[in-house]
């Protein structure tokens, strides 16, 4: 029989902290399609790169307050499992699929994390490695990845229970629907996912299932192509074979030296899956409906940097690979989902075997093909796209109880389009019920329903952004009639209209809040235009002004230090740095900008105590390389102090090749130039 539960996973866990106050206002840019691409890719695949990119995650905030100190934790999880898999999901945290456990076996057949570690790689900063991972609307780790969606447990068209998850996406303004199955006796869990497009218009739209598994020399990922598109962390967008580039069999990951993306490109109109088999030919296979129509493997490669990566995201000894599944070619295309639009597909994972002798042979298509032929015996295309029709009545049928509440955004848009007139934003298979509403939703509800956004005191936190234009019509109206005349409501006006791309109109805005009451937050925001502007003496003078009215708001602390370094005043973030609170300024990303001060006014004695000690960049983003780069820098100088040489480019690369840089220091992920 099929159990769905509810209950606890406990596992060692650093703390995810709290929302950062500060919108992340990233530069307003049109759409682009500015790709590089090498002329390797053909014409028809170029179609859909870069369009749909948009700066920035506002409205959401970022999650950049995690920590690494770990400590046991108890999560709540859901749990689906019937005689043959187990399939555990971490609903706090995006529904993530943590384990998928084979019984017969005895083997989990995706990777699972021994510990909680967030790490700055998803959209809004803080990420998880390991189990499977849902990205739907923008390129890159889901905004929801490291928050709670909504849990719902549905009855099958045969009793079975049906776990659903589901959330509002606030920056496509869209619903997304992910239905569970997991049949009596079956060897399969099936995903079911719908993506519905509620507007009259056409908008960009991006989905990648994005699956961990254990990296290991004896396993090999079996795809039906013999090419793929790579794009490494240096280079273009080019088209490459499969299964050897270079003379090296990439379809081994372990064999791969630097992190790299192999977008699989299997044909059109050829059933899409992909397998990883150990040399038995046993291991966890993905295989879909025809929309689902890409494969992707990711390796953060075996250089010093990717394994510190490994590390860095779990405990020693744990190394991963991602294989992931998407509705166009690369991470760099979206898909165009015309309005009224309602996308729909279906997802099996599950163990697969096959002949390891010929898995593991010489022949690629040979290998391939053995477990193509499996997998139609074990999943027929044919089935599978059956399975998706058949589930639909599921899909469309009301939860009987709700097991966990998502955020309220959803159901605040109900209300809104309620109260406008306008279509529902979904089927009642989705409750965005009142029951979800919160404090972040309560000053829009009451500009909803009352036409006025109360204010606050300048010392609190400003609150949830948004930046819809149907809300941003709201607040300036009730701004215009006087109910909302104040510094909070310009403040939020202001970074409604920068989202929109009026720079000039958000500077306004921004100017008025401090006219009403000044405060942190708007000289903050009124900063970021002036760094944007080129204006960077004027932006740093901002950032200091905003700090010194909270020196213990860490957020604000680093980017007042990182326009010090920007505006060439090293010397003053010297000084600042010695009168920021203890907590602030033993903080790694402020230990790091201190360093970049000191390497910046020849202190090199400050530099090489700080990066000799034990400095952890919590926040060190991937691809980021500023603590190697520091501790080449600082080589470079003593040597040229050394032998009486001259600081230039050649020294500089000579010190690259001989003086590699402490594991703690390297995240080094591009494979360094020959």
């Amino acid at each position: 029989m099929t159990d769905l539960r509810m209950t606890t996973l406990h596992m060692p866990a650093a703390r995810l902290g709290l929302e950062n106050p500060l919108p992340p206002l990233s530069w307003p840019r049109q759409l682009s399609s500015g790709v590089e691409v090498h002329e390797s890719v053909p014409e028809i695949d170029r179609e859909g790169l870069g369009y749909g990119e948009v700066s920035g995650c506002l409205p959401y905030g970022m999650q950049d307050d995690y920590g690494r100190h770990r400590r046991p934790q108890d999560f709540k999880v859901a749990v689906l499992e019937n005689d043959v898999l187990r399939a555990t999901f971490l609903t706090e945290y995006g529904g993530r699929l943590w384990s998928l456990y084979h019984k017969p076996t005895r083997r989990e057949l995706v990777y699972v994390n021994p510990v909680f570690q967030p790490a700055n790689v998803a959209i809004r900063n803080a990420w998880l490695s390991g189990g499977v991972e849902w990205n739907v609307s923008l390129r890159g780790h889901a905004t929801h990845t490291c928050s709670p969606v909504f849990v719902a447990r549905v009855a099958g068209e045969d009793g079975t229970p049906v776990l659903r998850l589901y959330e509002w996406d606030r920056i496509r303004g869209v619903p997304w629907q992910i239905d569970f199955h997991l049949p009596d006796g079956s060897p399969m869990l099936l995903v079911r996912v719908r993506l519905v497009n509620p507007h009259d218009s056409e908008i960009p739209m991006y989905w990648w299932s994005n699956i961990a598994a254990p990296e290991s020399p004896d396993l090999r990922v079996l795809v039906p192509t013999d090419r793929a598109y790579n794009h490494g962390y240096r280079g273009l967008l080019s088209q490459v074979t499969i299964p050897k580039v270079d003379d090296l069999d990439v379809t081994y990951p372990s064999n791969i030296p630097a992190a790299a993306d192999y977008f699989y490109r299997i044909p059109d109109g050829h059933r899409p899956w992909i397998a990883y088999l150990d040399r038995s030919g046993r291991g966890l296979f993905h295989a879909s409906t025809s929309r689902l129509v890409a494969r992707k493997l990711f390796v953060w490669g075996q250089g010093p940097g990717g394994k510190r990566w490994q590390d860095f995201l779990t405990e020693p000894g744990h190394p991963y690979v991602e294989l992931q599944a998407g509705l166009i070619w690369t991470q760099s295309h979206m898909i165009r989902m015309p309005g009224r639009a309602e996308w729909s597909w279906l997802e099996a994972y599950g163990l697969m075997e096959a002949d390891g002798t010929v898995v593991h042979g010489s022949d690629w298509p040979a290998a391939w093909q053995v477990v193509e032929k499996r997998l139609d015996e074990i999943a027929p295309q044919e089935w599978l796209e059956q399975e998706l029709a058949r589930t639909e009545g599921t899909a469309n049928r009301v939860p009987e109880e709700a097991l966990q509440v998502g955020s309220g955004w959803g159901a605040l848009e109900r209300r809104r389009r309620e109260r406008a007139g306008e279509g529902p934003l979904c089927s009642g298979a989705l409750a965005f019920d009142d029951a979800s509403l919160g404090k972040d939703q309560a000053p829009w509800l009451e500009l909803l329903e009352r036409g006025r956004f109360p204010e606050r005191d300048p010392s609190d936190r400003p609150g949830a952004w948004m930046v819809q234009p149907e809300w941003r019509d709201l607040l300036a109206q009730s701004i215009e009639d006087g109910a909302s005349d104040h510094w909070l409501a310009w403040l939020h006006l202001g970074v409604m209209e920068y989202r929109a791309g009026r720079v000039p109109e958000a500077k306004r805005a921004w100017n008025r809040s401090v006219a009403r009451t000044p405060s942190l937050w708007a000289y903050r925001n009124l900063a970021v235009v002036a760094k944007h502007d080129g204006r960077k003496e004027e932006a740093a003078e901002l950032w200091l002004k905003a700090l010194r009215m909270r020196p213990t708001l860490l957020p604000l602390a680093i980017e007042c230090c990182q326009a010090l370094i920007e505006a060439d005043r090293a010397r003053d973030l010297l000084a600042l740095w010695g009168t920021l609170p203890g907590q602030v300024r033993q903080v790694g990303r402020i230990r790091t900008l201190e360093a970049q001060a000191a390497m910046a006014v020849g202190d090199l004695r400050r530099v090489e105590q700080i990066l000799d000690g034990d400095l952890e960049l919590t926040s060190n983003r991937e691809g980021e390389v500023v603590l190697s780069d520091l501790w080449f820098e600082l080589n470079a100088r003593r040597l040229a102090e050394k032998e009486g040489g001259t600081l230039d480019d050649a020294l500089r690369e000579r010190v690259r090749r001989e003086f590699p840089p402490p594991p703690h220091l390297d995240f080094r992920m591009a494979k360094e130039k020959a």
